[in-house]
Protein backbone atom coordinates (compact mmCIF):
# COMPACT_ATOMS: atom_id res chain seq x y z
CA UNK A 1 0.00 0.00 0.00
CA UNK A 2 2.82 2.37 0.84
CA UNK A 3 4.37 1.87 -2.60
CA UNK A 4 1.05 2.41 -4.32
CA UNK A 5 0.44 5.65 -2.46
CA UNK A 6 3.96 6.82 -3.24
CA UNK A 7 3.68 5.99 -6.95
CA UNK A 8 0.21 7.55 -7.14
CA UNK A 9 1.22 10.86 -5.56
CA UNK A 10 4.52 11.21 -7.42
CA UNK A 11 2.83 10.17 -10.67
CA UNK A 12 0.11 12.77 -10.13
CA UNK A 13 2.68 15.52 -9.51
CA UNK A 14 4.62 14.34 -12.58
CA UNK A 15 1.55 14.52 -14.79
CA UNK A 16 0.72 18.00 -13.47
CA UNK A 17 4.29 19.17 -14.07
CA UNK A 18 4.30 17.75 -17.60
CA UNK A 19 0.95 19.33 -18.41
CA UNK A 20 2.08 22.65 -16.98
CA UNK A 21 5.81 22.91 -17.59
CA UNK A 22 6.13 21.49 -21.13
CA UNK A 23 3.90 24.16 -22.72
CA UNK A 24 5.49 26.74 -20.43
CA UNK A 25 8.98 25.66 -21.48
CA UNK A 26 8.05 25.90 -25.16
CA UNK A 27 6.57 29.34 -24.59
CA UNK A 28 9.56 30.56 -22.60
CA UNK A 29 11.91 29.14 -25.22
CA UNK A 30 10.17 31.12 -27.95
CA UNK A 31 10.18 34.25 -25.79
CA UNK A 32 13.90 33.87 -25.12
CA UNK A 33 14.64 33.41 -28.83
CA UNK A 34 12.58 36.49 -29.68
CA UNK A 35 14.31 38.45 -26.93
CA UNK A 36 17.78 37.53 -28.17
CA UNK A 37 16.84 38.28 -31.77
CA UNK A 38 15.44 41.66 -30.75
CA UNK A 39 18.58 42.44 -28.76
CA UNK A 40 20.81 41.56 -31.73
CA UNK A 41 18.61 43.67 -34.02
CA UNK A 42 18.90 46.57 -31.62
CA UNK A 43 22.69 46.22 -31.59
CA UNK A 44 22.73 46.13 -35.40
CA UNK A 45 20.74 49.36 -35.63
CA UNK A 46 23.05 50.92 -33.02
CA UNK A 47 26.12 49.99 -35.05
CA UNK A 48 24.43 51.24 -38.22
CA UNK A 49 23.65 54.56 -36.57
CA UNK A 50 27.25 54.98 -35.45
CA UNK A 51 28.82 54.19 -38.82
CA UNK A 52 26.26 56.04 -40.95
CA UNK A 53 28.21 59.34 -40.92
CA UNK A 54 31.43 57.56 -41.98
CA UNK A 55 30.10 55.65 -45.01
CA UNK A 56 30.33 58.63 -47.42
CA UNK A 57 34.02 58.99 -46.51
CA UNK A 58 36.85 57.43 -48.50
CA UNK A 59 39.14 54.64 -47.35
CA UNK A 60 41.27 54.25 -45.29
CA UNK A 61 39.51 56.82 -43.07
CA UNK A 62 36.12 55.12 -43.57
CA UNK A 63 37.45 51.63 -42.80
CA UNK A 64 39.26 52.90 -39.70
CA UNK A 65 36.09 54.53 -38.34
CA UNK A 66 34.01 51.40 -39.00
CA UNK A 67 36.61 49.10 -37.39
CA UNK A 68 36.67 51.34 -34.34
CA UNK A 69 32.91 50.91 -33.88
CA UNK A 70 33.11 47.15 -34.42
CA UNK A 71 35.97 46.76 -31.93
CA UNK A 72 33.98 48.69 -29.37
CA UNK A 73 31.05 46.27 -29.86
CA UNK A 74 33.22 43.16 -29.56
CA UNK A 75 34.50 44.30 -26.17
CA UNK A 76 31.11 43.49 -24.61
CA UNK A 77 29.35 41.28 -27.13
CA UNK A 78 30.09 38.37 -29.42
CA UNK A 79 29.03 37.43 -32.92
CA UNK A 80 30.22 38.03 -36.45
CA UNK A 81 29.53 41.49 -37.89
CA UNK A 82 29.51 42.31 -41.59
CA UNK A 83 29.23 45.87 -42.97
CA UNK A 84 28.52 46.35 -46.70
CA UNK A 85 28.02 49.41 -48.87
CA UNK A 86 24.90 50.20 -50.86
CA UNK A 87 26.02 47.84 -53.62
CA UNK A 88 26.51 44.88 -51.27
CA UNK A 89 30.32 44.91 -51.23
CA UNK A 90 32.06 44.20 -47.95
CA UNK A 91 33.50 47.27 -46.25
CA UNK A 92 34.52 45.64 -42.94
CA UNK A 93 33.99 42.46 -40.93
CA UNK A 94 34.97 40.97 -37.59
CA UNK A 95 35.72 37.74 -39.44
CA UNK A 96 39.42 37.99 -40.41
CA UNK A 97 39.03 35.30 -43.07
CA UNK A 98 36.84 37.56 -45.20
CA UNK A 99 38.53 40.21 -47.37
CA UNK A 100 37.04 43.66 -48.08
CA UNK A 101 35.28 43.96 -51.42
CA UNK A 102 33.63 40.51 -51.19
CA UNK A 103 30.20 40.56 -52.82
CA UNK A 104 27.42 39.86 -50.26
CA UNK A 105 24.47 40.88 -52.36
CA UNK A 106 23.72 37.20 -52.97
CA UNK A 107 22.85 36.71 -49.30
CA UNK A 108 19.08 37.09 -49.05
CA UNK A 109 19.18 38.92 -45.73
CA UNK A 110 21.72 41.46 -47.13
CA UNK A 111 19.59 41.97 -50.23
CA UNK A 112 16.50 42.60 -48.09
CA UNK A 113 18.38 45.08 -45.88
CA UNK A 114 19.70 47.01 -48.91
CA UNK A 115 16.10 47.44 -49.99
CA UNK A 116 15.46 49.24 -46.67
CA UNK A 117 13.85 46.43 -44.69
CA UNK A 118 15.40 44.68 -41.66
CA UNK A 119 15.35 40.89 -41.65
CA UNK A 120 16.10 38.16 -39.11
CA UNK A 121 15.88 34.41 -38.92
CA UNK A 122 17.77 31.15 -39.14
CA UNK A 123 19.30 29.59 -42.23
CA UNK A 124 21.88 27.03 -43.25
CA UNK A 125 25.34 28.51 -43.77
CA UNK A 126 27.53 26.71 -46.26
CA UNK A 127 30.50 28.61 -44.93
CA UNK A 128 29.94 27.51 -41.31
CA UNK A 129 28.57 24.12 -42.25
CA UNK A 130 25.62 24.55 -39.90
CA UNK A 131 22.65 26.73 -39.01
CA UNK A 132 23.20 30.35 -38.10
CA UNK A 133 21.01 33.05 -36.62
CA UNK A 134 21.18 36.35 -38.45
CA UNK A 135 19.93 39.91 -38.20
CA UNK A 136 20.48 42.34 -41.11
CA UNK A 137 19.43 46.00 -40.97
CA UNK A 138 19.88 48.89 -43.41
CA UNK A 139 22.22 51.79 -42.68
CA UNK A 140 20.19 54.89 -43.40
CA UNK A 141 20.87 58.54 -43.92
CA UNK A 142 17.43 59.98 -44.00
CA UNK A 143 15.56 57.93 -46.60
CA UNK A 144 18.74 56.93 -48.45
CA UNK A 145 20.19 53.43 -47.87
CA UNK A 146 23.95 53.80 -47.49
CA UNK A 147 24.66 50.14 -46.77
CA UNK A 148 23.76 47.29 -44.40
CA UNK A 149 24.93 45.72 -41.13
CA UNK A 150 24.54 42.01 -40.47
CA UNK A 151 25.22 40.27 -37.16
CA UNK A 152 25.28 36.46 -37.10
CA UNK A 153 25.63 33.77 -34.43
CA UNK A 154 25.87 30.02 -34.70
CA UNK A 155 22.46 28.65 -33.80
CA UNK A 156 24.10 26.55 -31.08
CA UNK A 157 24.99 29.75 -29.24
CA UNK A 158 21.34 30.84 -29.24
CA UNK A 159 20.21 27.35 -28.21
CA UNK A 160 22.66 27.38 -25.29
CA UNK A 161 21.30 30.71 -24.10
CA UNK A 162 17.75 29.29 -24.27
CA UNK A 163 18.81 26.16 -22.36
CA UNK A 164 20.44 28.29 -19.69
CA UNK A 165 17.18 30.17 -19.20
CA UNK A 166 15.18 26.92 -19.00
CA UNK A 167 17.46 25.42 -16.36
CA UNK A 168 15.61 27.40 -13.68
CA UNK A 169 12.34 25.85 -14.79
CA UNK A 170 13.91 22.40 -14.81
CA UNK A 171 15.33 23.00 -11.33
CA UNK A 172 11.90 24.07 -10.04
CA UNK A 173 10.35 20.92 -11.54
CA UNK A 174 13.03 18.75 -9.92
CA UNK A 175 12.46 20.41 -6.55
CA UNK A 176 8.70 19.84 -6.96
CA UNK A 177 9.25 16.14 -7.69
CA UNK A 178 11.59 15.83 -4.69
CA UNK A 179 9.07 17.55 -2.41
CA UNK A 180 6.30 15.33 -3.79
CA UNK A 181 8.37 12.25 -2.94
CA UNK A 182 8.99 13.51 0.61
CA UNK A 183 5.33 14.43 1.14
CA UNK A 184 4.21 11.12 -0.37
CA UNK A 185 6.54 9.19 1.93
CA UNK A 186 5.24 11.06 5.00
CA UNK A 187 1.62 10.66 3.90
CA UNK A 188 2.04 6.99 3.00
CA UNK A 189 3.69 6.29 6.35
CA UNK A 190 0.98 8.24 8.21
CA UNK A 191 -1.78 6.31 6.46
CA UNK A 192 -0.22 2.86 6.19
CA UNK A 193 1.39 2.61 9.63
CA UNK A 194 -1.88 2.58 11.64
CA UNK A 195 -3.44 0.31 9.00
CA UNK A 196 -0.51 -2.10 9.33
CA UNK A 197 -0.95 -2.08 13.09
CA UNK A 198 -4.68 -2.64 12.69
CA UNK A 199 -3.99 -5.57 10.37
CA UNK A 200 -1.59 -7.05 12.92
CA UNK A 201 -4.23 -6.62 15.63
CA UNK A 202 -6.76 -8.32 13.35
CA UNK A 203 -4.40 -11.26 12.95
CA UNK A 204 -4.07 -11.48 16.73
CA UNK A 205 -7.85 -11.45 17.10
CA UNK A 206 -8.21 -14.07 14.38
CA UNK A 207 -5.75 -16.30 16.23
CA UNK A 208 -8.13 -16.42 19.20
CA UNK A 209 -6.91 -13.60 21.46
CA UNK A 210 -10.19 -11.76 22.05
CA UNK A 211 -8.49 -9.13 24.25
CA UNK A 212 -6.68 -7.62 21.24
CA UNK A 213 -7.43 -3.91 20.76
CA UNK A 214 -6.28 -1.47 18.06
CA UNK A 215 -4.57 1.83 18.82
CA UNK A 216 -6.69 4.81 17.77
CA UNK A 217 -4.07 6.82 15.87
CA UNK A 218 -3.43 8.30 12.44
CA UNK A 219 -5.90 10.21 10.26
CA UNK A 220 -9.52 10.59 11.31
CA UNK A 221 -10.68 7.79 9.03
CA UNK A 222 -8.22 5.26 10.46
CA UNK A 223 -9.05 6.33 14.02
CA UNK A 224 -12.73 5.76 13.29
CA UNK A 225 -11.86 2.39 11.75
CA UNK A 226 -9.88 1.47 14.88
CA UNK A 227 -12.80 2.49 17.11
CA UNK A 228 -15.18 0.39 15.03
CA UNK A 229 -12.76 -2.55 15.20
CA UNK A 230 -12.44 -2.23 18.99
CA UNK A 231 -16.23 -2.08 19.35
CA UNK A 232 -16.55 -5.16 17.16
CA UNK A 233 -13.82 -7.01 19.08
CA UNK A 234 -15.43 -6.10 22.41
CA UNK A 235 -18.83 -7.21 21.19
CA UNK A 236 -17.40 -10.41 19.75
CA UNK A 237 -15.54 -11.15 22.97
CA UNK A 238 -18.69 -10.57 24.99
CA UNK A 239 -20.72 -12.82 22.71
CA UNK A 240 -18.18 -15.63 22.91
CA UNK A 241 -17.87 -15.27 26.69
CA UNK A 242 -21.65 -15.40 27.03
CA UNK A 243 -21.75 -18.34 24.64
CA UNK A 244 -19.23 -20.23 26.76
CA UNK A 245 -21.07 -19.37 29.96
CA UNK A 246 -24.35 -20.31 28.31
CA UNK A 247 -22.99 -23.70 27.21
CA UNK A 248 -21.57 -24.39 30.68
CA UNK A 249 -24.72 -23.31 32.52
CA UNK A 250 -27.01 -25.11 30.10
CA UNK A 251 -25.11 -28.38 30.37
CA UNK A 252 -25.18 -28.10 34.17
CA UNK A 253 -28.89 -27.29 34.35
CA UNK A 254 -29.89 -29.92 31.81
CA UNK A 255 -27.95 -32.63 33.63
CA UNK A 256 -30.30 -32.59 36.66
CA UNK A 257 -33.65 -33.15 34.86
CA UNK A 258 -32.04 -35.66 32.50
CA UNK A 259 -30.63 -37.62 35.43
CA UNK A 260 -33.98 -37.51 37.23
CA UNK A 261 -35.76 -38.61 34.06
CA UNK A 262 -33.39 -41.54 33.63
CA UNK A 263 -33.83 -42.63 37.26
CA UNK A 264 -37.62 -42.43 37.01
CA UNK A 265 -37.67 -44.50 33.83
CA UNK A 266 -35.27 -47.10 35.31
CA UNK A 267 -37.43 -47.41 38.43
CA UNK A 268 -40.56 -47.68 36.33
CA UNK A 269 -38.95 -50.40 34.26
CA UNK A 270 -38.00 -52.36 37.36
CA UNK A 271 -41.52 -52.10 38.86
CA UNK A 272 -43.67 -52.48 35.75
CA UNK A 273 -44.04 -56.21 36.25
CA UNK A 274 -44.25 -56.44 40.05
CA UNK A 275 -46.12 -53.18 40.81
CA UNK A 276 -47.76 -51.54 37.80
CA UNK A 277 -49.37 -48.85 40.00
CA UNK A 278 -46.03 -47.73 41.47
CA UNK A 279 -44.46 -47.93 38.02
CA UNK A 280 -47.21 -45.60 36.75
CA UNK A 281 -46.30 -43.13 39.49
CA UNK A 282 -42.69 -43.11 38.30
CA UNK A 283 -43.86 -42.70 34.69
CA UNK A 284 -46.01 -39.72 35.72
CA UNK A 285 -43.00 -38.18 37.48
CA UNK A 286 -40.92 -38.84 34.38
CA UNK A 287 -43.50 -36.94 32.34
CA UNK A 288 -43.25 -34.06 34.80
CA UNK A 289 -39.47 -34.07 34.38
CA UNK A 290 -40.01 -34.06 30.63
CA UNK A 291 -42.25 -30.99 30.94
CA UNK A 292 -39.64 -29.30 33.09
CA UNK A 293 -36.94 -30.18 30.56
CA UNK A 294 -39.08 -28.77 27.72
CA UNK A 295 -39.67 -25.55 29.64
CA UNK A 296 -35.97 -25.22 30.44
CA UNK A 297 -35.02 -25.79 26.81
CA UNK A 298 -37.48 -23.14 25.63
CA UNK A 299 -36.12 -20.68 28.15
CA UNK A 300 -32.57 -21.40 27.04
CA UNK A 301 -33.52 -20.78 23.41
CA UNK A 302 -35.21 -17.50 24.28
CA UNK A 303 -32.14 -16.42 26.23
CA UNK A 304 -29.85 -17.35 23.32
CA UNK A 305 -31.97 -15.32 20.90
CA UNK A 306 -31.91 -12.28 23.22
CA UNK A 307 -28.14 -12.32 23.73
CA UNK A 308 -26.29 -9.86 21.51
CA UNK A 309 -29.45 -8.73 19.73
CA UNK A 310 -30.24 -5.09 18.91
CA UNK A 311 -33.99 -4.54 18.87
CA UNK A 312 -35.58 -1.80 16.76
CA UNK A 313 -37.72 0.86 18.41
CA UNK A 314 -41.05 2.44 17.45
CA UNK A 315 -43.62 4.84 18.89
CA UNK A 316 -45.96 2.81 21.09
CA UNK A 317 -48.73 3.46 23.62
CA UNK A 318 -47.27 1.97 26.79
CA UNK A 319 -50.60 2.37 28.68
CA UNK A 320 -52.34 0.20 26.11
CA UNK A 321 -49.65 -2.48 26.41
CA UNK A 322 -49.88 -2.58 30.23
CA UNK A 323 -53.68 -2.93 30.17
CA UNK A 324 -53.45 -5.64 27.51
CA UNK A 325 -50.95 -7.70 29.56
CA UNK A 326 -53.01 -7.27 32.73
CA UNK A 327 -56.06 -8.61 30.92
CA UNK A 328 -54.10 -11.59 29.57
CA UNK A 329 -52.83 -12.55 33.04
CA UNK A 330 -56.13 -12.00 34.82
CA UNK A 331 -57.38 -15.51 34.00
CA UNK A 332 -54.40 -17.16 35.68
CA UNK A 333 -54.59 -14.67 38.55
CA UNK A 334 -58.19 -15.67 39.18
CA UNK A 335 -57.06 -19.26 39.67
CA UNK A 336 -54.62 -18.03 42.36
CA UNK A 337 -57.30 -15.76 43.86
CA UNK A 338 -55.10 -12.75 43.13
CA UNK A 339 -56.45 -9.39 41.95
CA UNK A 340 -54.57 -7.39 39.25
CA UNK A 341 -54.82 -3.61 39.49
CA UNK A 342 -53.66 -1.22 36.76
CA UNK A 343 -52.68 2.36 37.58
CA UNK A 344 -51.87 4.08 34.27
CA UNK A 345 -52.85 7.18 32.28
CA UNK A 346 -55.32 6.82 29.45
CA UNK A 347 -52.51 7.05 26.88
CA UNK A 348 -48.75 7.53 27.02
CA UNK A 349 -46.69 7.41 23.82
CA UNK A 350 -42.98 6.57 23.97
CA UNK A 351 -40.25 5.26 21.67
CA UNK A 352 -39.32 1.67 22.57
CA UNK A 353 -39.45 -1.94 21.39
CA UNK A 354 -42.96 -3.28 21.97
CA UNK A 355 -42.04 -6.99 22.05
CA UNK A 356 -39.30 -6.41 24.65
CA UNK A 357 -41.67 -4.54 26.97
CA UNK A 358 -44.36 -7.20 26.60
CA UNK A 359 -41.87 -10.01 27.34
CA UNK A 360 -40.45 -8.21 30.38
CA UNK A 361 -43.93 -7.52 31.82
CA UNK A 362 -44.89 -11.17 31.26
CA UNK A 363 -41.79 -12.39 33.14
CA UNK A 364 -42.49 -9.98 36.01
CA UNK A 365 -46.13 -11.10 36.16
CA UNK A 366 -45.13 -14.79 36.12
CA UNK A 367 -42.79 -14.29 39.07
CA UNK A 368 -45.33 -12.15 40.94
CA UNK A 369 -48.06 -14.80 40.64
CA UNK A 370 -45.64 -17.47 41.91
CA UNK A 371 -45.11 -15.61 45.21
CA UNK A 372 -48.36 -13.69 45.67
CA UNK A 373 -50.50 -15.19 48.45
CA UNK A 374 -54.23 -15.78 47.88
CA UNK A 375 -56.55 -12.79 48.38
CA UNK A 376 -53.63 -10.42 47.59
CA UNK A 377 -53.06 -7.89 44.83
CA UNK A 378 -50.57 -7.37 42.01
CA UNK A 379 -50.36 -3.77 40.87
CA UNK A 380 -49.12 -2.59 37.45
CA UNK A 381 -48.21 1.09 37.68
CA UNK A 382 -46.92 3.53 35.04
CA UNK A 383 -44.84 6.43 36.39
CA UNK A 384 -44.00 9.34 34.08
CA UNK A 385 -40.71 10.76 35.41
CA UNK A 386 -38.63 13.67 34.13
CA UNK A 387 -36.27 11.67 31.94
CA UNK A 388 -37.98 8.27 31.74
CA UNK A 389 -41.14 6.26 32.06
CA UNK A 390 -41.25 3.42 34.58
CA UNK A 391 -43.50 0.36 34.56
CA UNK A 392 -43.65 -1.16 38.03
CA UNK A 393 -45.06 -4.63 38.83
CA UNK A 394 -45.66 -4.83 42.60
CA UNK A 395 -46.56 -8.00 44.50
CA UNK A 396 -47.38 -8.77 48.13
CA UNK A 397 -45.12 -11.80 48.45
CA UNK A 398 -42.39 -12.60 50.93
CA UNK A 399 -39.98 -10.07 49.40
CA UNK A 400 -36.23 -10.35 48.75
CA UNK A 401 -33.13 -9.13 50.50
CA UNK A 402 -30.81 -6.59 48.86
CA UNK A 403 -28.29 -9.32 48.01
CA UNK A 404 -31.00 -11.46 46.47
CA UNK A 405 -32.32 -8.56 44.38
CA UNK A 406 -28.81 -7.87 43.08
CA UNK A 407 -28.31 -11.50 42.01
CA UNK A 408 -31.82 -12.11 40.70
CA UNK A 409 -30.88 -11.29 37.09
CA UNK A 410 -28.05 -13.86 37.01
CA UNK A 411 -28.59 -16.99 34.95
CA UNK A 412 -30.05 -19.99 36.76
CA UNK A 413 -30.10 -18.11 40.06
CA UNK A 414 -33.00 -18.87 42.37
CA UNK A 415 -33.72 -17.78 45.91
CA UNK A 416 -33.06 -20.33 48.65
CA UNK A 417 -36.77 -20.73 49.18
CA UNK A 418 -37.18 -21.63 45.49
CA UNK A 419 -34.21 -23.96 45.20
CA UNK A 420 -36.38 -27.04 45.57
CA UNK A 421 -39.17 -25.70 43.33
CA UNK A 422 -39.47 -27.95 40.29
CA UNK A 423 -41.24 -25.53 37.91
CA UNK A 424 -38.76 -22.65 37.65
CA UNK A 425 -35.65 -22.56 35.48
CA UNK A 426 -33.89 -19.52 36.94
CA UNK A 427 -33.75 -17.96 33.45
CA UNK A 428 -36.76 -15.65 33.44
CA UNK A 429 -35.03 -12.57 34.85
CA UNK A 430 -31.85 -13.37 32.89
CA UNK A 431 -33.97 -13.11 29.74
CA UNK A 432 -35.39 -9.82 31.07
CA UNK A 433 -31.86 -8.45 31.52
CA UNK A 434 -30.85 -9.46 27.99
CA UNK A 435 -33.98 -7.95 26.45
CA UNK A 436 -33.40 -4.72 28.36
CA UNK A 437 -29.81 -4.52 27.15
CA UNK A 438 -30.85 -5.22 23.55
CA UNK A 439 -33.55 -2.53 23.54
CA UNK A 440 -31.91 0.20 25.67
CA UNK A 441 -34.11 -0.29 28.74
CA UNK A 442 -33.32 -0.31 32.45
CA UNK A 443 -34.51 -3.10 34.77
CA UNK A 444 -34.21 -3.46 38.54
CA UNK A 445 -35.88 -4.97 41.59
CA UNK A 446 -36.82 -2.74 44.53
CA UNK A 447 -38.23 -3.40 47.96
CA UNK A 448 -41.99 -2.85 47.87
CA UNK A 449 -43.73 -0.81 50.58
CA UNK A 450 -46.20 -3.69 50.85
CA UNK A 451 -43.39 -6.08 51.79
CA UNK A 452 -43.03 -7.75 48.44
CA UNK A 453 -40.95 -6.72 45.40
CA UNK A 454 -41.33 -3.88 42.92
CA UNK A 455 -40.10 -5.17 39.55
CA UNK A 456 -39.25 -2.10 37.45
CA UNK A 457 -38.56 -1.52 33.76
CA UNK A 458 -37.40 2.02 32.90
CA UNK A 459 -37.83 3.44 29.39
CA UNK A 460 -35.66 6.52 28.74
CA UNK A 461 -37.56 9.34 27.06
CA UNK A 462 -34.55 10.08 24.88
CA UNK A 463 -34.54 6.57 23.37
Amino acid sequence: MKKRLLVAMVGLVGVVLIAHDVPLALHLSQIERDRLTTAIERDAFTIGGKISPTLPLEDPERRSAINSVLDEYLQTKSGTIVVVDSNGYLLSSTDPSVTPGTDYVGRPEIATALLGDPSSGTRLSNTLGGDLVYVAVPVLSGAEVLGAVRITFPKSVLDKSVRDQLQGLLLAASVSIAMAIVVALVFARTVSKPLDKLRATTDILASGDLTATALEEGPGETRQLARSFNAMAKRLGGLIDRQRAFAGDASHQLRTPLTALRLRLEQAGELIASSPELAQVHIDEALNETDRLTHLTEQLLRLARAEGAVLEKENIDVSEIVRDRAQEWQYLADEHEVEIIVQAPDSLMINANQLAIREIIDNYMDNALEVAPPKSQITLTILALVDSVEIVVSDSGRGMSLQQRERAFDRFWRADADSNRRTGSGLGLAIVAQLAQASGLRVELRESPTGGVDAVVGIPKSV
